[in-house]
């Protein structure tokens, strides 16, 4: 047999042309799956942070990833709360599980937001080092405390318990990102923290911390997290924002009968180890208050009075930041399986 080597010559580098252009194609075809949003339906974003207080987020991405609603929540993890109101802003995000007093900060800054919601409570814990020995806030004389953010409750309850024991300047408060907060403690750089669960579990349950109060103890009924969103949602969607809340309530009614599976998809979506979370949901049992989520101005205006108190802010207006009817008209009927919370229920 007899080769033709011009011939040869002349189709090889078309062929090994033409593959490259299918393998670039095909890499882009990959990429674009794994990276865009293919679905059908209207994609509500979340923005949250991995917080009890929050739970409401991995719930209602888990419970709408069917395919089955007419809406799809996807579920957004923040590594902090500024980062989070950042999104918000820019309309990366549509709505925010976002910390309480910052919302208010948002709101005196001129942007149109609305809190439609409220999330789980009693859910955060002061934890100290156990060598420490704490029993009073006056032990923590000379101490580090580090806060979420100073725009958070837990600064405001922080500061509050220092003034009211003459304490003012004795007690080093910080903000840090809660995910560093554990860490931190274990390696000595700090001795105590405020924040919500299961970052207190995560020196609580092995024993290297000790817990100085759970927040219940000092201010009934706090509010850790909120839902934020803008009212161009509200104007351009109100049925939308209406599923959303209605399906965030639901999710807490849902996860308060079944708080293992609960757990599990709160593991999966937090990245936390599966026995971490249901200590932090079961320790003590019946902590957390899964039903009080509709918005009161009156809870808000305390909050607002205490940052304008301690220098937060200038001035202590919420002016047109509640719209409670969302959560008033939430259906709560009909909670069986996961994906019941944002099935029809009429």
């Amino acid at each position: 047999m007899r080769f033709n080597i011009a011939a040869l010559w002349q189709t090889y580098p078309r062929r090994i042309a033409l593959l490259a252009v299918a393998w670039f194609f095909f890499i882009f075809l990959c990429h674009y799956l794994v990276n865009s949003d293919t679905e059908k339906r209207t994609i509500i974003k979340m923005g949250y942070m991995p917080v009890i207080t929050n739970l409401a987020a991995p719930l209602l991405d888990a419970a709408s990833a069917d395919g089955k609603s007419s809406l799809r929540f996807r579920a957004m993890k923040f590594a902090s709360f500024a980062e989070m109101a950042e999104a918000l802003r820019n309309s990366q995000i549509q709505a925010a599980f976002i910390i309480a007093p910052l919302s208010i900060v948002l709101n005196q800054q001129g942007e149109d937001v609305r809190i439609v919601y409220i999330g789980n409570r009693h859910e955060s814990t002061f934890v100290v080092r156990k060598d420490l020995n704490v029993k009073r806030i006056e032990d923590l004389t000379g101490h580090t405390v580090a806060v979420p953010m100073r725009f958070s409750g837990h600064n405001l309850e922080t500061l509050k318990l220092i003034d009211e024991a003459g304490l003012n300047g004795s007690i080093h408060v910080v903000e840090m990102n809660p995910p560093d907060m554990a860490s931190a403690l274990a390696a000595g750089s700090l001795d105590a923290y405020f924040v919500g669960e299961p970052f207190a579990a995560q020196t609580l349950k092995p024993g290297l911390s000790q817990r100085f109060f759970y927040v219940e103890e000092k201010w009934p009924g706090f509010i850790c997290n909120l839902l934020l969103v803008r009212q161009s949602l509200i104007d351009r969607s109100p049925e939308t924002v209406q599923l959303l809340v209605q399906g965030a309530a639901r999710s807490n009614m849902w996860a308060k009968d079944n708080l293992s599976r609960a757990a599990q998809i709160a593991s999966r979506y937090w990245g936390q180890p599966l026995p971490l979370v249901e200590y932090a949901l079961n320790t003590p049992p019946n902590r957390i208050v899964f039903d009080q989520f509709i918005p009161r101005q009156e809870e808000i205006q305390q909050l607002a009075d205490l940052m304008q108190r301690f220098g937060l802010t200038q001035k202590n207006t919420i002016n047109g930041l509640v719209d409670d009817r969302f959560a008033r008209h939430a259906d709560l009927a009909k909670i069986s399986t996961l994906t019941s919370i944002v099935a029809p229920v009429r």
